[in-house]
């Protein structure tokens, strides 16, 4: 079988990456592209085996790795973000053919933040020293220092593969930690082109690897690993509470991104074409985005015409083709994902809701496309407005109170982002100040600063990722406690 396969021209290895080097699998599972349908690759098929080899690879190279100096750390990421920068274009290529995202996003928005994951938590890296500053507690001295943890688990979603992969690896290996990533079965390509791009910037065997395979295999075996000391995970609440008891028997720190069902508030004093603009840009990557504000809280006395320019400018929508520059929404990923998406259509249609645009598949097109959605006439209680579609699936709910607006947006077991538009600065401090979310967006959507926490509240998750938030998690943290006495003179 040949381990070395071309996806829109670009070669990429099918293998595993453990301790340098490329690693196959008796075992293979078929990697097609929500384009079309299109087989790309056998991926090796990954499982206890070889969970048990990457990180045994990890831990050896974690001692060299964990005693390198911050700065000759941070000269090795930024060679990785070199790398990426010059392979910008391959990236991009074969991520939109594994998961379908648009080609244009990849180009210009997505790969570009990769290579600034790296480039920023190097640079960060080099400035804990000064973070904290000495201080004394009745003449001593505390020190306070960032150690690293060692082996980190870290499993990455489909939806925005190689970013938020990075999102987590750069921050592993600027604390000193090595890296076992086990990508999403449905998109693990890019994954394997970042294994070549950090073997050529220099990172050392071992510091990095790649293991392929599915959740309940590989990254069962993974995350249950008694060597492995820090568990990050982006994906679904009830994949978390395995990975979590996995974790349990060991102690292993978990850091969990899960879901959300985000609200975003229009209130009638807003700039009502910005409310509209917010409101068609959660159809952004067909709606897997799990930040996403899918549940349109409107107010009442603006809530016909906020729907009028709503219904507009979401026809306006291209789909299609994630290659093509014209498309605005492309596929959604996988055939499991369009019957689970419209299976809650179809249940929320069932129960009385109201399909305002879209409700169903694009038969025009075809395949995986999902035509963008917005849903009205929805209980609160409802299974549409509870849990999480993660497709172009969008809610429209109104309210005549701020303090009903509130309500409504609290109003599930989420809370990992919440938008709000609104033309009064006092209204936003407030709403905002009552909203339980780990984002709040004024006025914006997906202004992301990496040096700001991140992360979600309730069911969204557990813990903070983000500059200083990401080294806190990383690392293990130590104070040491210096006596102004007991020194020996040594003339």
């Amino acid at each position: 079988m040949t381990h070395r396969i071309t996806v829109a021209g670009i070669p990429v290895d099918t293998r595993h990456w453990i301790g340098g080097r490329r690693v196959a699998s008796p075992d293979t599972f078929t990697d097609v592209s929500p384009i079309d349908g299109t087989p790309l690759a056998e991926i090796s098929r990954g499982g206890a085996t070889e969970a048990e080899a990457a990180v045994a690879a990890a831990r050896d190279a974690f001692p060299a790795w964990a005693a390198t100096p911050h700065a000759e750390r941070a000269r090795v990421l930024h060679a990785i973000a070199d790398g990426v920068e010059k392979r910008l274009e391959d990236l991009a290529a074969v991520e939109t053919a594994d998961n379908g995202a648009l080609l244009r996003s990849h180009r210009r928005g997505v790969m570009p933040r990769v290579a600034h994951n790296f480039r920023f938590f190097a640079d960060w890296l080099l400035t804990l020293d000064r973070e904290h500053e000495d201080f004394t507690t009745r003449g001593h001295t505390n020190h306070i220092t960032w150690d690293p943890a060692g082996p980190c688990a870290l499993i990455a979603p489909w939806n925005a593969p190689l970013m938020l992969a990075t999102w987590k690896v750069a921050p592993a290996l600027a604390a000193g930690n090595t890296v076992v990533l086990k990508p999403a079965e449905w998109s693990p390509l890019t994954a394997s082109l970042l294994a070549d791009i950090a073997a050529e910037a220099g990172l050392p065997p071992g510091v990095f690897n790649v293991l392929q395979g599915y959740g309940a295999e590989a990254g069962g075996a993974l995350v249950s690993h008694p060597g492995v000391r820090r568990i990050s995970f982006t994906g679904s609440v009830p994949t978390a509470g395995r990975i979590a008891r996995a974790a349990a028997d060991h102690l292993t720190p978990l850091s969990l991104e899960l879901g959300g069902k985000s609200p975003l508030l229009v209130f009638a004093d807003a700039d009502l074409d910005l409310a509209v603009d917010l409101a068609v840009e959660q159809y952004d990557n067909a709606g897997q985005v799990c930040l996403a504000a899918t549940r349109l809280l409107v107010e009442s006395s603006v809530a016909e015409e906020f729907t009028r320019r709503f219904t507009a400018k979401a026809a306006a929508l291209v789909q299609g083709d994630p290659r093509d520059e014209a498309t605005d929404i492309g596929p959604v990923i996988h055939a499991r994902q369009l019957e689970k998406i419209d299976g809650f259509v179809r249940r929320a249609l069932d129960a009385g809701a109201r399909a305002i645009v879209g409700g169903g598949p694009h038969t025009g097109l075809g395949g995986l496309h999902y035509r963008p959605t917005l849903l009205t006439d929805v209980a609160q209680d409802s299974e549409i407005v509870q849990e999480e579609v993660f497709g172009p699936v969008l809610t429209l709910q109104t309210f005549d109170t701020e303090d009903e607006a509130v309500t409504l947006a609290n109003d599930t077991r989420f809370g990992l982002a919440a938008t709000l538009a609104t033309g009064d600065r006092e209204r936003a401090d407030r709403v905002a100040d009552r909203l339980v979310a780990g984002t709040v967006w004024v006025n914006c959507f997906f202004v992301r600063d990496l040096q700001a926490p991140f992360g979600g509240s309730r069911s969204s998750g557990i813990g903070r990722e983000g500059g200083t938030w990401s080294f806190d998690f990383y690392c293990d943290l130590k104070n040491t406690v210096t006596a102004p006495r007991g020194w020996q003179s040594h003339g």
